[in-house]
């Protein structure tokens, strides 16, 4: 099944987000798009109606009811989910406009309106474009008034390409990044290996028969960052100008911590790279260890941020 692309709309309440996606879906389907819209409900939501059959079934315990007619179908679920496994059963449309979701890693468009006097909800740097009615915000980014739905759509059709990997007839393809500008791209990806006490202790000793953990686990995560287009399908061969990638032991956790930082010049991203390198550091920890434990929990990788192209920055928000 193909890749639907997927556009998030992120902004305080009262901003006049709905507004917006309403103005825009109209847009859409004026011009034969077909759109799905999930919208994310901080607070708890009814759509069931007392005394209905809907409501009776959910009320004697069933876990799932669905009510059909011959022009809509409604699914209930009696349990809150990912947004993953909200958008996995959307299909036969074009694009997917998520309302709200702003910690969740997809493409944002960032609204502020002056009259709330709160801004946007995060640095601009997050944005792959901004709605706004306010004199001060300095971005270059593409901008577009607070009633210019026309504009957001344009937008959003002219860019939906490249949020998908597939072709019309739903096969896997590359994406053609030669029109896409070179500009300067880095990624940080972050993961660990959690290991035993006695594990732990032989690794900072340099007491494991293969030899410094550390070191060969450094090595083999630049391998895999240099060899990512073999090992990702779709992922373009980028020449990378730098791999700085750190390992470190965290007594408190027990823990091997691993950062990989990759950059390169170039029309697309490096954040598989950085992914990949940390991922071979943390299989290169374990094949060196596996003899003395083999319950080892590789854990926790992640991007930590990213820098450049047409889709924005990105920072991951984390407690610790």
């Amino acid at each position: 099944m193909a890749q639907i692309p997927v556009f998030a709309f992120a902004a305080y309440s009262g901003t006049g987000k709905t507004t917006l996606i309403e103005g825009v879906v109209r847009v859409l389907k004026s011009k034969g798009l077909r759109v799905a819209v999930v919208k994310h409900d901080a607070h708890q939501f009814e759509i069931d109606h007392e005394g209905k059959d809907s409501w009776r079934f959910s009320r004697a315990g069933a876990d799932v009811t669905v009510i059909s007619s011959p022009e809509k179908t409604a699914t209930v679920e009696q349990r809150g989910l990912t947004l993953q496994q909200v958008l996995e059963p959307i299909h036969d449309v074009d694009l997917i406009l998520v309302e709200g979701y702003k910690n969740e890693d997809l493409p944002q468009i960032g609204i502020a309106r002056q009259a709330t006097g709160k801004g946007f909800t995060s640095s601009l740097d997050r944005y792959i474009a901004v709605v706004t009615d306010m004199d001060d915000v300095n971005t270059s980014l593409p901008r577009f008034d607070l009633d210019d739905f026309q504009g957001v759509a344009d937008f959003m059709i002219k860019n939906m390409e490249d949020f998908t990997h597939f072709n019309d007839q739903g096969r896997a393809k590359m994406v053609d990044v030669g029109e896409k500008s070179p500009s300067r791209r880095t990624a940080v990806a972050a993961g660990r290996v959690l290991v035993s006490p006695e594990t732990f202790a032989l690794i900072k000793s340099g007491g494991m028969k293969k030899g410094d953990v550390l070191t060969v686990a450094q090595v083999g995560g630049i391998m895999g960052a240099k060899h990512t287009p073999d090992l990702i399908p779709m992922c373009h061969p980028v020449i990378v100008d730098g791999i700085d990638l750190s390992l470190h032991l965290d007594e408190e956790r027990c823990s091997v911590e691993i950062e990989a930082t990759v950059s390169c010049d170039g029309r697309t991203g490096v954040e598989m790279e950085a992914l990949t390198a940390v991922s071979t550091a943390a299989l290169t920890v374990y094949d060196m260890c596996k003899a003395v434990q083999k319950d080892m929990v590789i854990s926790d990788i992640r991007l930590m941020k990213k820098s450049g192209g047409v889709h924005g920055d990105f920072a991951r928000q984390e407690d610790d």
